[in-house]
């Protein structure tokens, strides 16, 4: 356990996919450091996302340094089994992990930074923050919500369908977690509505056997005039394909995360699933939307997405737009010295994808700024 006064040449915050990245890429460059975690084992968003959950990235994609998936794992890998990777990553890498420990706060100094947990304080000359953001869901104001004789729960808190079956089930939000929960809610038999309040885009899991990532990744790559028209025609050719009723995106697709799957295309068009614009206010048992239709239902879901997990830094640093610690270089604090982030990187090229280079990114920024002390 942690004891007032101990330090480190760096703290690690989060054993997440994050969190066991940098501590792989930390070692492999002889740094000591130290990896804190809140919950009782590393990974513990990971336990909480809802049953069915599984990777739309591809296996070759998906792994952290130095440890490839199985041959045995699926391409496309499930939760547990994810889960199970990163605990035998933990084993194999020798990560120094402390779990149990929530951090409460950060100061800094000449000296270093202060960390102070559920378990006492620790100091530390470089901090590298990977808490990721499934820990920190962004809630959004409804009008009536108080009044609405349902449920309401953010998508973290969805598991299974089961008790839901037979129940109006609205889930607001389109992203690729809202997409997958409405989805396998109306195949179980909820009668589901999704709310989407700005265009979308849809992509397959796979084009020609190849996850669409992969193609993703060869396609960013190429100039961004060009990349930017391939994609473009790309699209224009899934969209025929959908006829869903869900609104176009009209950004550029290289800037826009898309839906990776069309289950919720096939929902949608089997019935099992509505389309609604955006949703503007709930009553005692109705939902109101912006085209000005009105619906009943018993439960409302928040798929409205996450945001930087970072709130024992408030006062510490400042946020962008997105909700997210300013930042140089992908990882380094534009607000304070010897301060980096891994897994605050979100784009279509994947946030495991990010990761691993965000991690080696921030393991040579460490490694600079020990040198200069």
């Amino acid at each position: 356990m942690l004891h007032d006064g101990r330090r480190h040449s760096v703290v690690v915050v989060g054993a997440g996919p994050a969190g066991l990245a940098t501590s792989r890429e930390l070692r492999g460059r002889g740094i000591e450091h130290l990896v804190l975690e809140r919950g009782a084992s590393c990974g513990a968003s990971w336990r909480d996302f809802y049953t069915s959950l599984v990777l739309h990235t591809g296996k070759h994609l998906s792994s952290l340094p130095g440890r490839p998936f199985q041959r045995s794992d699926p391409l496309f890998v499930p939760r547990l089994g994810f889960i199970a990777y990163l605990e035998r990553y933990v084993a194999e890498e020798d990560v120094p992990l402390e779990t149990g420990v929530d951090v409460h706060a950060a100061s800094a100094s000449a000296a270093g930074w202060r960390i102070d947990t559920s378990v006492g304080s620790v100091g530390a000359d470089v901090l590298i923050v990977a808490t990721g953001i499934a820990s920190s869901p962004r809630p959004i104001a409804i009008e009536g919500v108080e009044t609405f004789a349902g449920t309401v729960r953010h998508s973290i808190a969805y598991r299974e369908p089961t008790e839901f079956i037979g129940r109006r089930v609205l889930v607001v939000g389109a992203g690729n977690s809202g997409a997958e929960i409405a989805a396998e809610l109306g195949r179980a038999g909820a009668m589901t509505t999704i709310a989407v309040r700005s265009g979308v885009l849809v992509i397959p899991l796979t084009i020609a056997g190849i996850p669409s990532q992969y193609l993703g990744v060869a396609l960013r790559r190429l100039p961004r005039g060009l990349a930017s028209g391939i994609a473009r025609i790309g699209t224009r050719f899934g969209g025929r394909r959908r006829r869903d009723g869900l609104p176009r995106s009209t950004a550029n697709p290289l800037d826009v995360i898309p839906i990776v799957g069309m289950h919720l295309s096939d929902a949608i068009r089997s019935g099992t699933v509505g389309v609604r614009p955006g949703l503007t206010a709930l009553g005692e048992t109705t939902a109101h939307f912006a085209d000005g239709s009105v619906d009943e239902f018993d439960d409302v879901i928040l798929a409205t997405g996450f945001t930087a997990a970072i709130g024992w830094l408030d006062g510490v640093v400042q946020r962008d737009a997105r909700g997210f610690a300013r930042r140089r270089d992908r990882v380094v604090s534009a607000d304070c010295e010897r301060l980096l982030f891994v897994g605050h990187t979100y784009d279509a090229g994947g946030g495991l994808v990010n990761i691993r280079r965000d991690a080696a990114l921030a393991a040579e920024a460490a490694k600079a700024m020990l040198a200069a002390i």
